[in-house]
């Protein structure tokens, strides 16, 4: 099982400096690139104090250059709000400033204050995102770039520079939708699965794509999955359900909303739409894992088991979340 974490530059109540919450993850980058983690994984974000990360590519130079080992994914690039021409030079770039080191996973993106802010049609966000995911890759794997699409077209251009790995990074789409996970597999994508569904519906949708997959010819080439989880450890039950209740609080209350979610009413359908489910219960009962190392270190084998579990992105829900799990749950796997 590989590890990687999820890493949100959240701002709580913004009783801290920015600069300290800036400080306390890089030095959290630090521990991980000594440790045996496989990447830090950036999430981007935008107008919210949910997570203040408006540029991760901006912040995987930094990253790369004080570390050595750690790989640098994105989690998610924000696809649909990019010029894709834009898209494909930063994280080239970023390939090459980090000794060939990313992982480059786009997304959608659903927020809609995003979206207007941007100038981006919500209504339009699926398809700009899918035609961007093309022609990045696109752009990466030709010498010169010809394309004609619904929302760009180019005409024999060089874009440069080109990642150092070769024919390109690997790519991950995120896919938490059935549409999402039947286009990602058609088209042969490896998905990275969101931390806000259940265990049971990641093991349902990681089985679907799975199947449509091999259906479509892309059946036999081996592929880790990153799936993402709410973590938090702690050296009592009772201490680790609170962290736990906590985390799920923030993250409901402050971005998975009616507000925000009301130019997508499939996802307000996980959060909000079941009046008779309290949505932070929902993630203590089937979402986070959560509870002393040894209780988490069996949850992880159950899940392996269920849901085929065997890259788990952690999002650590405090810092001593991160740092048991570092010290007590992590060396039992690698």
């Amino acid at each position: 099982m590989k590890f990687g974490v999820l890493q949100f530059f959240s701002w709580p109540g913004r009783r801290n400096s920015l600069e300290t919450v800036y400080e306390r993850a890089l030095s959290r980058v630090d521990t991980m690139d000594r440790t045996g983690y496989d990447a830090v994984w950036l999430a981007e974000h935008h107008f919210t104090d949910y997570s203040v990360c408006p540029s991760v590519h901006l912040m995987g130079t930094h990253i790369a250059s004080r570390t050595q080992n750690l790989r640098i994914g994105t989690a998610v690039s924000l696809a649909a709000l990019y010029h894709p021409l834009r898209l494909a030079e930063e994280v080239a770039l970023l390939d090459m400033l980090s000794g060939g080191r990313v992982n480059w996973g786009a997304g959608r993106g659903f927020d809609p204050v995003e979206f207007e802010a941007f100038g981006i049609p919500a209504e339009e966000s699926s398809e700009r995102f899918r035609e961007a995911v093309e022609i990045v890759v696109a752009a990466w794997s030709n010498e010169r770039l010809n394309w004609e699409g619904k929302h760009w077209s180019f005409d024999n251009v060089e874009v440069l520079p080109k990642p150092r790995q070769t024919p390109h990074p690997p790519v991950w789409v995120a896919a938490s939708s059935l549409p999402a996970i039947d286009w990602a597999a058609q088209q042969g994508y490896t998905i990275m699965m969101d931390p806000h569904s259940t265990h049971a519906d990641i093991a349902h949708k990681h089985k679907l794509y799975r199947e449509t997959l091999a259906s479509h010819g892309h059946g036999d080439e081996p592929r880790q999955i990153p799936m993402a989880r709410f973590i938090a450890v702690a050296e009592s039950e009772a201490k680790a359900e609170e962290i736990a209740r906590q985390g799920a609080a923030f993250t409901v209350g402050s971005y998975f909303n009616p507000s925000k979610a009301a130019g997508f009413p499939k996802k307000a359908d996980r959060f909000i739409a079941d009046d008779k489910v309290d949505p932070i219960q929902r993630y203590l009962d089937g979402v986070a894992i959560y509870g002393t190392p040894e209780k988490v270190i069996d949850q992880l084998h159950a899940l392996h088991e269920e849901m085929a579990l065997d890259y788990l992105l952690c999002a650590p829900l405090s810092h001593e979340s991160f740092e048991l799990f570092t010290e007590r749950v992590l060396p039992k796997f690698i």
